[in-house]
C-alpha cells in the first residue's frame, strides 16, 4: 500500500507541475490574474503531494517493507534507524525524489513570500521552477522509480511498478535475508547530513535562476529580481558551503587516505556551482549599488544553474567514475538533453534582451581601484577557477575520449599546480576590495585603509617564522591569506570602535547595533574571516603534512615528528550490533614521555553487502589546534594477533578547516538574517543614529 500511495502522489505532483506550466504561460499572455493564481496554487500543491510520497518511502524504509525494491536494495535488518532514514537519499531513485521534494518546498516558499511584492515576475517564475520540477518528477515516474515492487512469478523474481500476470507478492521475511543494505561508505554521520546540505544548495540556486529568467521574459530588468532572491541565494550558498565542508570531513574520517579533498570529479562537480554562486553573490551588489553588470549577472546566474544541473548529471550518468558517484543509469541522456536545452534557451533569452539594448549598464567603470572594478577582477578569478577545474575534471577526459579514443585524466598534480595562484589572487582581492570605495578611490586612501591589516600581517608572519616555517612560498601564502582575514577583523573593529566613541555605547551594544545596521556588510566580513581561517588550515595541512607507514609487532613503537605511537594489541573479528566485523588496533600516542591518547583505528567488513564496497577503514585521530595525529590500520596488508601495518599522518592546522567552516556559517546567518528578528532596541538605536554613526566612521 505504501508503494501505491507514494507513486500516486508523485504522479499527481507531476500533473500539477505540468498544469502550472501551461496555465502560468497562458495567464501571462492573457494578463489573467485568475489563471496565474491557479497556476500558483498548483505549484504550491506539489509540496504536500511530494511530502506524502517521501513519507511513504521513509515509512517503508523504517518498517522494513522489503517487498519494495528500493527498501530491499538500500537497507537490511541490522541497519540502525538513522541510516534507514538517510537511505532516502542513499541511492539514485530515492535521491531524485528527495531532490524534487526540496525543489517543491523552495518553490512554494518563493511563490508565497513574493506573491504580492513581485506579481509581474510570478507567471514566469512558476513556469521555470515547475519545468525543472516536472523534469525530475518525470525521471522518477519513468526511469528511476523508488516505488517498484518485488514479485514472484513462478520461480522467477520480477521488479516492476505494476503487477505482472500470475505474480505473487513475497513476504518481507522472505526477502530480509537477501537485502543488500546501504553502501558501507555511506554509513557515517557525515553522510546523514552531507547530501541534504548539497541538495539544499543545488535546489536553492534554482530560485534566483527562475527569477532572473522571469525578469528577462517579463522585461522587468530592474533590481527587483535581485532583491527578491538575495536571501535565497545566501541560503543556497550557505547550504552548499556546509555540504562541501561536511563532505570533506566525511572523506577525512572514512576514505582512509589522510586528507579531506582529493580533487575527485564528483567533489569538483559540487564545487563548481559554489564558485559561480560566490561570484554571483558579489556581482549583484554592483548592480544594486551602481546599476552595472546587468548582462554579467545574468550570465553568472545561468552559469550557476547550469553548473548545478551538469553536476547532477555528471554524478548520475556514469560520466565519471568515483566513490562519490551513483551507478551508471539510463537517466544520463535525458539529463544531458535537459541541461543543454535549458542552458541554450536561457542564453538565447539573454541575447535577445541584450540586442534590444535592455541590459545596458547605467554607469561606466571610472577607476581601476574602485570597488566595482576590484569586484569584477574577483569575479574573473572565480570564473578562471571554474574553467580550470571543469577542464581538469570533465573537459580533458571527455574530449580526449570522444576525439582521441583514449581517456586523458588530469590528476591531483594538475589541480595543485593550476589552482593555488588563482586562490591566492582571490585572497588578495578579498582583502583589498572591501576597503575600496564605490565609483572612484585613490591609491593613498586605499593605502591608509590597509595599513593596520598589513602591520598585523607582518606580526603574524614573524610568529609563523618563530614556529619554524622558513620556506618562502608557504610564508607568502600565509601572509596573503592572513591579510584578507585581518582586513575583515579591522573593518569590523573600526565600525564597533566608532559607535563606542561616537555614540557612547558599550562594546557589546555597539557590535549588535553594527550587525543590525548592515548585516550584509559585516556578515560578509565574518564570512571572509571564516574563509581566511580555512585557507590557513589548508596551507598547513597540505604543505606541511608528513606521513609514514610501518609494520609493528605488539609492544613496538614508531616515531614521527616528535610523537611516539606504541602498538598495544589487536582485537580481531569483533562483531558489532549491525553485523559488521571489525579488526580494531589499540595504540597509545605520546609526546616527550607524556601519554596523550589511546586510539582505536579499525577496519570494518560488511559480509552481507553485495551492491558495492563491503569494507572501509576508520582512522583514529588525536586532535589539537596544532595538528592531528592521524593513524590508519592499513586495509590491504595482512594482520594477525602479533603484528599490524599502520599508516600515520601528522596534519598541521587541519582543524582550522572545520573551525573556519563554523565561522563561515555564522557569517552567512548574519548576512541572511531578516531585519524583523533583530531585537527592537538594537533596531531603533541603529535607525535613529544612522547619520551620526556614518559621520563617526568616516
Amino acid at each position: 500500500m505504501l508503494a501505491e500511495v507514494g507513486l500516486a502522489s508523485v504522479f499527481l505532483a507531476f500533473v500539477a507541475a505540468l498544469y502550472a506550466i501551461v496555465v502560468s504561460i497562458y495567464g501571462a499572455q492573457t494578463h489573467s490574474n485568475k489563471f496565474v493564481t491557479s497556476a500558483r496554487n498548483a505549484a504550491v500543491l506539489t509540496f504536500p503531494l511530494l511530502l506524502i510520497s517521501a513519507v511513504a518511502l521513509v515509512t517503508g524504509l523504517i518498517t522494513e517493507q522489503y517487498q519494495m525494491q528500493y527498501v530491499w536494495s538500500t537497507t537490511s535488518p541490522d541497519m540502525p534507524l538513522i541510516f534507514r532514514i538517510s537511505a532516502l537519499w542513499g541511492s539514485q531513485a530515492g535521491s531524485i525524489l528527495f531532490w524534487s521534494l526540496l525543489m517543491s518546498a523552495f518553490t512554494a516558499a518563493a511563490l508565497l513570500i513574493n506573491w504580492h511584492s513581485h506579481r509581474r515576475l510570478m507567471p514566469y517564475v512558476i513556469t521555470y521552477t515547475m519545468a525543472v520540477l516536472a523534469f525530475f518528477l518525470g525521471l522518477t515516474l519513468f526511469l528511476e522509480n523508488p516505488f517498484q515492487r518485488i514479485w514472484l512469478v513462478g520461480s522467477e523474481v520480477a521488479q516492476t511498478t505494476f503487477i505482472p500476470a500470475g505474480a505473487v507478492p513475497p513476504s518481507a521475511a522472505q526477502l530480509a535475508d537477501t537485502a543488500n543494505g546501504l553502501n558501507p561508505l555511506l554509513r557515517h554521520f557525515g553522510m546523514v547530513i552531507h547530501p541534504p546540505m548539497l541538495y539544499l544548495g543545488f535546489v536553492g540556486f534554482v530560485i534566483p535562476f527562475a527569477f532572473a529568467m522571469a525578469a528577462l521574459a517579463s522585461g522587468d530588468l530592474s533590481t527587483n529580481w535581485i532583491k527578491a532572491t538575495r536571501r535565497y541565494s545566501l541560503i543556497a550558498w550557505l547550504f552548499l558551503s556546509l555540504g562541501l565542508i561536511l563532505g570533506g570531513r566525511w572523506a577525512y574520517d572514512v576514505l582512509g587516505w589522510g586528507g579531506y579533498w582529493g580533487w575527485d570529479p564528483v567533489e569538483n562537480a559540487a564545487f563548481l556551482p559554489w564558485l559561480m554562486g560566490t561570484a554571483f553573490l558579489h556581482s549583484v551588489m554592483i548592480q544594486e549599488k551602481r546599476g552595472m553588470l546587468k548582462l554579467w549577472n545574468m550570465i553568472l546566474v545561468i552559469g550557476t544553474f547550469s553548473a548545478v544541473i551538469f553536476g547532477t548529471f555528471a554524478t548520475r550518468s556514469g560520466l565519471v567514475d568515483s566513490v562519490h558517484a551513483f551507478a551508471r543509469s539510463q537517466i544520463g541522456f535525458p539529463m544531458f538533453f535537459f541541461w543543454a536545452t535549458v542552458t541554450l534557451i536561457s542564453s538565447a533569452l539573454i541575447l535577445w534582451r541584450w540586442n534590444r539594448g535592455e541590459l545596458r549598464d547605467e554607469h561606466a567603470f571610472t577607476n581601476i581601484l574602485s570597488r566595482e572594478t576590484l569586484f569584477v577582477l574577483n569575479n574573473l578569478i572565480f570564473v578562471l577557477l571554474f574553467i580550470a577545474i571543469f577542464w581538469g575534471s570533465f573537459g580533458a577526459p571527455v574530449i580526449s575520449e570522444l576525439f582521441l579514443e583514449t581517456e586523458i585524466t588530469l590528476g591531483v598534480d594538475y589541480f595543485n599546480r593550476v589552482t593555488p595562484p588563482l586562490f591566492l589572487a582571490m585572497f588578495v582581492l578579498m582583502g583589498v576590495a572591501p576597503v575600496s570605495a564605490w565609483g572612484a578611490t585613490s591609491l593613498r586612501r586605499l593605502g591608509r585603509a590597509v595599513t593596520v591589516p598589513l602591520m598585523l600581517t607582518v606580526g603574524f608572519i614573524v610568529l609563523v617564522i618563530v614556529f619554524g616555517v622558513t620556506q618562502l612560498e608557504p610564508i607568502a601564502a600565509y601572509a596573503i591569506v592572513a591579510f584578507a582575514g585581518f582586513v575583515a577583523l579591522h573593518e569590523t573593529f573600526r565600525g564597533v570602535r566608532a559607535r563606542v566613541n561616537g555614540l557612547k555605547e558599550n562594546w557589546l551594544q555597539a557590535m549588535l547595533a553594527l550587525y543590525a545596521r548592515n548585516r550584509r556588510r559585516y556578515g560578509g566580513y565574518v564570512v571572509h574571516l571564516g574563509i581566511a581561517i580555512i585557507g590557513i588550515g589548508i596551507i598547513g595541512s597540505t604543505v606541511f603534512q608528513t606521513g609514514t607507514q610501518q609494520t609493528l609487532a605488539v609492544g613496538e613503537s614508531l616515531d614521527i615528528n616528535g610523537y611516539q605511537m606504541r602498538f598495544n594489541g589487536l582485537e580481531a573479528g569483533q562483531i558489532s550490533g549491525d553485523g559488521r566485523i571489525m579488526d580494531i588496533a589499540n595504540v597509545t600516542v605520546s609526546r616527550d614521555g607524556r601519554t596523550l591518547a589511546n586510539l582505536r583505528p579499525r577496519r570494518d567488513f560488511f559480509p552481507t553487502v553485495t551492491n558495492g564496497p563491503n569494507s572501509m577503514t576508520i582512522a583514529g585521530a588525536y586532535s589539537t589546534i596544532e595538528n592531528d595525529f592521524y593513524v590508519l590500520l592499513v586495509g590491504w596488508e595482512e594482520i594477525n594477533a602479533n603484528n599490524a601495518t599502520f599508516k600515520v599522518y601528522i596534519n598541521p592546522l587541519v582543524n582550522l578547516v572545520w573551525w573556519g567552516g563554523i565561522v563561515l556559517i555564522l557569517g552567512t546567518f548574519i548576512a541572511a538574517w531578516p531585519t524583523e528578528t533583530v531585537p527592537a532596541y538594537v533596531r531603533e538605536r541603529s535607525r535613529g543614529r544612522r547619520d551620526k554613526f556614518a559621520g563617526a566612521v568616516a
